[in-house]
């Protein structure tokens, strides 16, 4: 296990989770939001505002084709599926593991969805965006975790399970 990267709707997990996970496996943990932040000098709700979406996942894609690391639990932002590049590269860092949540679970978790930077198209709904990505998540992920209902530390243990498990299958 080099890196692993979290990938998921948000509202899934991915970061907090991420952090959890990373104190307990003695890894480093990168949340893929900051760095686009840091590289754009904006936050990413105003790059989504002032640019749209194409040039938000543009840089997205180029924040997380940027990541270089090694024994790293890696949380994108939840558009990294849209994008072949960022996806593609992220697989290349190491084990893929989707936090997979229902839409009804999600609705519940996010209550802040016009501040979030949440990567949405004018008129699209967080289903849309959910019946949309969750193929996406499925296709690249080399594990799935499903989250629903579950506390954080049953979700990482769930995840740890899960590494381990492929581990030793391989």
């Amino acid at each position: 296990m080099d890196n692993i990267i979290l990938i998921g709707m948000p509202g899934s997990g991915k970061s907090t989770v991420g952090v959890l996970l990373a104190k307990t496996l003695g890894y480093g943990f990168l949340d893929t939001d900051l760095t686009i932040q840091q590289r754009e000098g904006a936050l990413l709700q105003e790059i989504l505002d002032q640019r749209g979406l194409e040039p938000f996942l543009d840089a997205e894609e180029a924040a997380i084709c940027s990541v270089e690391c090694t024994g790293t639990v890696i949380a994108p932002g939840g558009s990294a599926v849209c994008r072949q590049g960022a996806i593609g590269h992220l697989k290349e860092l190491g084990t893929v593991v989707y936090l997979r949540v229902s839409l009804e679970e999600l609705e519940g978790r996010l209550n802040n969805m016009s501040t979030r930077g949440i990567a949405l198209s004018p008129g699209q709904t967080l289903a849309d965006v959910y019946n949309y990505r969750s193929p996406l998540y499925e296709k690249y992920a080399d594990i799935t975790v499903d989250a629903d209902g579950q506390t954080l530390e049953e979700t990482v243990a769930a995840v740890l399970r899960a590494l381990i498990a492929r581990r030793d299958g391989e």
